[in-house]
């Protein structure tokens, strides 16, 4: 049973758009784009990205905006995002999915981390059900995006199946996420070439590889690895985790027995008591790790050690350098990672690596790993905004000497919003508020005639700090490319959803914001059209 859109009588989306024809080639390995270009053509919004944020920011607009003229455009070939283009084994949610879930249309199942089809059947059943499949334009990615002052929109410079065509619109939505799509993180593995057997990156797993019987060596510790790790040993002759230092793993119940009972509630009570339990729960676990890291410490190795063999050495394997959620924490559905290792199917080594030789990875200690397969779970690389080149009136826009605005636009640029979900609680909590706040800016500039919203810059009072803390290698590599926040509202994120649901209700819409007209007589927004809500 598919997760069907709930009745919201506070003023939620409802699931009332239906496509008026045929999207079923843009959901899977698609023909060309319907859409073509034969002259410049402008839209009132443009959104970067068709995976999970920007279907849900599409579905928002299409409903609480109706009128607005968008494209999704999509880099690649088939919608879906991150769960189109991960197709590893076990590839499954780390985050619960009745928060995952759009808060639009519920999660109605009681499985809680469910794999990574499933999530992408409900993205794209959410997708053909609001109606924005029709807007989505495959193959179109974005090269760079100019803010032009004079005409009050964007210039789109966009490859299209290898030809290079442009667009205009009034706003841009970056919903592209962080990750580069192009391929993971691969580190310098001295003496790799000497390897006989495929080396493979989980973000480019070839589908034909058959790994049956194998001996196969995961190097990493974190989400993805400790995901590959249970799926690979049920086939797999061997499965032998290498890593550096240890993760924090932490087993959750697959499902959610209460979920389904609560959803029989009327007017969509029972899954807004299910979503807000989950985050209420998640928010405690995170705040209690911070202030108590050595309890919260303690208390997950005694649930590790009751989860493996009597004598596992716990403290080698499973005793990280870091605090409790200084990194993200690693998942489990129902302690699979555990079963595995207690089974005799996979093994944990905790070292680093010397080199390779033909069937084996050498480590420092001297030991060494049989493998057939080796599968490099060593992260991905940050990239934001789709790999746009962004620029101001031709001026680059350098993100790292650029402050973030409420973390979701960047002082100086005008008419530009962009989705960077939490890193402690789920990516969609913080889509559904970017979108909430999206709504409310471009309704406060239809009533007010305004076409251009501009996030000022700070006071010299306000000083810049990194954007995110977190001590994840993937963040302190891209860390480069990411923008800074200040000491204080409204250019610091609190990465709090209950402090941003109410910061961004209450924040007026005019605070440290510069409006103004196009200075042509087009004018880059619509005038005011049927309010949504």
């Amino acid at each position: 049973m598919r997760g069907r859109a709930a009745p919201d009588n506070k003023g939620a989306l409802r699931a009332n758009c239906r496509p008026t024809r045929s999207t079923l080639d843009l959901i899977g390995p698609a023909r060309p784009s319907r859409a073509c270009f034969c002259a410049v053509e402008h839209l009132d919004v443009v959104i970067v990205g068709a995976g999970l944020s920007g279907i849900g920011m599409a579905c928002h607009l299409r409903v609480r905006r109706p009128g607005t003229t968008y494209a999704l455009l999509e880099a690649r070939a088939e919608t879906g995002g991150t769960w189109s283009l991960f197709r590893y084994p076990g590839v499954r949610s780390d985050s619960d999915m009745h928060t995952l879930g759009y808060r639009f249309r519920p999660w109605a199942r009681a499985e809680t981390m469910p794999g990574g089809a499933e999530i992408l059947d409900y993205l794209r059943d959410t997708a053909r059900e609001y109606g924005v499949l029709d807007h989505v334009r495959l193959r179109h990615r974005v090269i760079a995006a100019n803010w032009d002052s004079a005409r009050s929109r964007w210039e789109l410079r966009v490859s299209r199946d290898g030809d290079e065509v442009e667009l205009t619109c009034s706003f841009l939505l970056m919903c592209g996420g962080y990750y580069r799509n192009d391929g993971g993180f691969r580190p310098e593995l001295p003496g790799v070439e000497s390897f006989d057997g495929p080396v493979v990156h989980p973000q480019d797993w070839p589908q034909d590889l058959d790994y049956t019987g194998k001996r196969v060596v995961v190097l990493g510790s974190g989400a993805t690895a400790v995901t590959l790790v249970p799926a690979l040993a049920r086939d797999a002759a061997h499965v032998t985790m290498v890593q550096r230092s240890p993760s924090y793993v932490l087993s959750l119940p697959s499902a959610d027995a209460l979920a389904p009972k609560l959803a029989r509630l009327p007017g969509g009570i029972g899954h807004r008591l299910t979503r807000w339990r989950n985050i209420a729960t998640a928010m405690a676990f995170y705040q209690l790790s911070q202030r108590y890291p050595r309890l919260v410490r303690r208390v997950l190795r005694k649930a590790t050690a009751a989860a493996l063999p009597p004598g596992y050495p716990v403290d080698v394997h499973f005793n990280p350098r870091y605090g409790p959620w200084d990194q993200r924490m690693c998942m489990v559905p129902d302690g699979d990672f555990f079963t595995a290792v207690s089974s005799g199917r996979a093994s944990v080594v905790t070292d680093t690596i010397a080199g390779f030789t033909a069937d084996s990875v050498r480590l420092t200690s001297g030991e060494s790993v049989p493998a057939d397969i080796v599968v490099t779970a060593t992260g991905f690389n940050l990239g934001l905004f789709g790999g746009a080149e962004l620029s101001v009136d031709g001026r680059p826009v350098r993100t790292t000497e650029t402050m973030t605005y409420l973390g979701m636009m960047l002082a100086g640029v005008p008419n530009m919003v962009y989705v960077l979900g939490y890193t402690n609680a789920t990516w969609t909590l913080k889509l559904d508020l970017v979108a909430n706040y999206l709504v409310r800016l471009l309704r406060h500039m239809s009533d007010k005639g305004f076409d251009v919203a501009t996030p000022a810059a700070p006071p010299p009072e306000v000083t810049e700090e990194p954007f995110v803390n977190l001590t994840a290698g993937y963040v302190q590599r891209g860390a480069a490319e990411l923008p800074r926040q200040g000491s204080r509202l409204p250019w610091r994120p609190t990465m709090n959803y209950v402090l941003d649901t109410i910061t961004l209700r209450r924040t007026p819409i005019t605070r440290a914001m510069t409006f103004s007209r196009a200075r042509t007589p087009d004018r880059a927004l619509p005038p005011p059209g049927p309010r949504g809500r």
